[in-house]
């Protein structure tokens, strides 16, 4: 049975960092693609970043420079290393994977599992 449990997430002051874990069971992390997403109230949810199967990272716009996508196998975790961290980075973070080689990092996808969210709050 697929379990995608996040943490990591809190409250930062603009600039700060955060370390995102997303606990993964049932699946062999590194056959398959998985992603980070987030939803912010009033807002459509968006990817934030992917990886393949391959290990090939996406990253949206915002994220380039700042957030690094990184998994550890052994453990079977995924990881979103968040630097500079901006107001507008406010949201739940969900991990997402179909259990495929790719994924529709956009957002706009079905996603068939999705862990329960940790929220990340970015504020003075």
């Amino acid at each position: 049975q697929v379990h995608l449990v996040e943490s990591g997430g809190g409250l930062v002051q603009p600039g700060g960092s955060l370390r995102l874990a997303c606990t993964t069971s049932g699946f062999t992390l590194e056959d398959y693609a998985i992603g980070w997403f987030r939803q912010a109230p009033g807002k459509e949810r968006e990817g934030v970043s992917c990886i393949s199967s391959s290990g090939r990272p996406y990253y949206i716009d915002s994220a380039k420079g700042r957030f690094t996508i990184s998994r550890d196998n052994v453990e079977s975790t995924l990881y979103l290393q968040m630097n500079g961290l901006k107001p507008e980075d406010t949201a739940s973070y969900h991990c997402a994977t179909n259990l495929g080689p790719d994924l529709d990092c956009s957002g706009a996808g079905n996603y068939d599992y999705w862990g329960q969210g940790t929220q990340v709050t970015v504020s003075s």
